[in-house]
């Protein structure tokens, strides 16, 4: 091959090689660019602190007392057993009010009317018809004479008591202060033990809030007068959980 022609190949060539590079160079403009960058790689900042819980528990008298008092009537017809127990109910309904419960502070709690079978279960052999009520009775202290006056003149066949609180939220904030005050103590102590610094509060949550009332008083309708119900204290609980930064 001649040298004339050796430069035609060469020049042909080298037209060709550039012609493809433009070509690559053009469709990689086209596409997007990927970049992968060690310095663009993050990962994710473990936050440092202390996470602790706290509770308290604060007594009081209990200021409330809810009296529940039941009333019944077995007749040989429903009709005649509701009927029965309408007059029962409205001569107990008069005494409480008598004893100065407001309206507000009376309701049903129950109602029912059914028939009573016999033992073997086939047969009904009467209608039983019965009405609970609920008393929120202010006065603790004198719950024992509202009991008797309730069975004893009122006519009531069931009673239970228990006892609470009328507002409870003043007890709760006491209980959740000093709730935290025990979480920062508990903290300040594991962050001495670790060598650190306490820093701010960054997180407050309720765990827990119950109240324990004393337990409650169940009175036969043949009780005598003068009543005992000791009301003793009831305990609310609170419990949080704190979560403190480092200083």
């Amino acid at each position: 091959m001649s040298a004339t022609l050796r430069v035609v190949a060469v020049s042909i060539g080298f037209a060709i090689v550039s012609t493809l590079a433009v070509a690559a160079i053009v469709v990689a403009a086209n596409r997007p660019a990927l970049f992968v960058s060690a310095a663009t790689t993050s990962s994710s900042t473990i936050e440092t602190g202390i996470l602790t819980t706290g509770d308290a528990t604060v007594s009081r008298k209990p200021d409330l007392a809810i009296v529940s008092a039941g009333i019944q009537s077995q007749q040989s017809t429903a009709a005649g057993a509701q009927g029965d127990l309408a007059a029962k109910t409205a001569k107990l309904v008069g005494r409480i009010k008598s004893l100065g419960v407001a309206d507000r502070d009376l309701s049903t709690a129950g109602y029912w009317v059914g028939p009573v079978y016999e033992p073997s279960g086939q047969n009904i052999q009467a209608y039983r018809a019965t009405q609970q009520l609920s008393i929120r009775w202010h006065s603790v202290d004198t719950v024992g004479k509202t009991l008797d006056a309730i069975v004893q003149e009122g006519g009531a066949t069931n009673i239970t008591v228990s006892f609470g609180l009328a507002d409870s939220k003043s007890a709760q904030a006491e209980a959740r202060s000093q709730a935290i005050a025990d979480a920062r103590s508990r903290a300040q102590a594991m962050a001495s033990a670790a060598g650190v610094k306490l820093g701010p509060v960054v997180r407050i949550s309720d765990v827990s809030t119950s109240s324990r009332p004393p337990v409650g008083y169940a009175m036969p309708a043949a009780a005598g007068v003068d009543t005992q119900v000791p009301v003793g204290q009831m305990d609310v609980q609170v419990t949080v959980e704190v979560d403190f930064a480092l200083g």
